[in-house]
């Protein structure tokens, strides 16, 4: 159950001004007054039902955080929150999707990703990582660049660090979900990889005190993980069966009614060159009746 303490008002005006709008902004696109806006804020007015729905819309509040502003106006909750195994046909949905990509890997994860569900072609990509590391469930960015994760592994690590923080620093930006700060602080805390090169994969070479995204490349040097002329940053991952280079996309339901499935999101990653595609046609997993992995 979401609860507040908070004045309807003042999560009004924090998600207002988190989204960077006046108030004149908001009231117009709403359609109520700037006045009466002003009021609601400064809790001289309590807005109605159809009204946080209509203030909410407009601020692009989450789910849950659309619950909160309901309770904090005297309403009960309007979206409900269910477990991943009781979603019905939108599990059905995350599955077929997660079975349908393979040979190629892909997860469902929440908003602080941690893992809901993968496909077999996961253990390739996950290659053995220690699913207890840290504190459960399983976080996928905690694998990812924990030094004693996968990120001994990741060839292109100060590059794919960097877009990572990126990711979590938005995420947290757009949603203020809990325990997002808590896991972009961990994961700043974490070892700061020297610059990436293309050269023969070396594990280690981390360092403490360099900010990749500090790190300029030289005019005219072409030795970089990430080549100019690739179209996105793949990442560049050494496993057992040999160096995968990987794209994503990230794929969320349109127009939820439900928390948790606001809050997830299917990751799928392709091969970004022959040799990554045929690596992963050889080393799929023989089909299981299960489907889906859980965490």
């Amino acid at each position: 159950m979401t609860t507040t303490t908070e004045p309807v008002g003042k999560l009004v005006r924090r998600w207002r001004e988190r989204r960077r709008r006046s108030q004149l902004d908001v009231s117009l696109a709403a359609e109520l007054s700037a006045r009466h806006l002003s009021c609601i804020e400064t809790g001289r007015a309590n807005p109605s039902r159809d009204m946080i729905r209509r203030l909410c819309d407009e601020l692009d509040v989450p789910l849950r955080e659309r619950n909160a502003f309901y309770l904090a106006a005297g309403f009960a909750p309007v979206h409900p929150e269910r477990a991943f195994a009781d979603l019905g046909a939108a599990r059905t949905a995350v599955e077929a999707v997660l079975t349908g990509h393979e040979p190629n890997p892909a997860l469902a994860v929440n908003v602080r990703w941690e893992l809901l569900a993968a496909n077999r072609a996961m253990g390739v990509f996950l290659g053995g990582a220690d699913v207890s590391l840290g504190s459960a469930p399983f976080n996928v960015l905690r694998a990812t660049l924990h030094p004693d994760g996968m990120a001994s592994r990741i060839r292109n690590l100060a590059q794919w660090r960097a877009h990572v923080l990126r990711r979590v620093r938005r995420q947290l930006e757009r949603t203020s979900a809990d325990g997002l700060a808590e896991l972009l602080a961990e994961l700043e805390s974490y070892p700061v990889p020297d610059a990436d090169a293309a050269g023969p994969f070396e594990p280690g070479g981390l360092r403490e005190a360099v900010d990749p995204a500090d790190v300029r490349e030289p005019a005219g040097r072409t030795d970089r993980a990430v080549r100019a002329d690739d179209l996105v940053m793949p990442l560049r991952l050494s496993t057992e069966h040999g160096e995968l280079s990987l794209l994503y996309t990230t794929t969320v339901f349109g127009s939820p009614r439900d928390v948790t499935l606001d809050e997830i999101a299917v990751e799928t990653f392709f091969p970004a060159d022959p040799c990554t595609a045929a690596i992963l046609r050889a080393t799929l997993p023989p089909p299981t009746p299960d489907g889906p992995a859980a965490p």
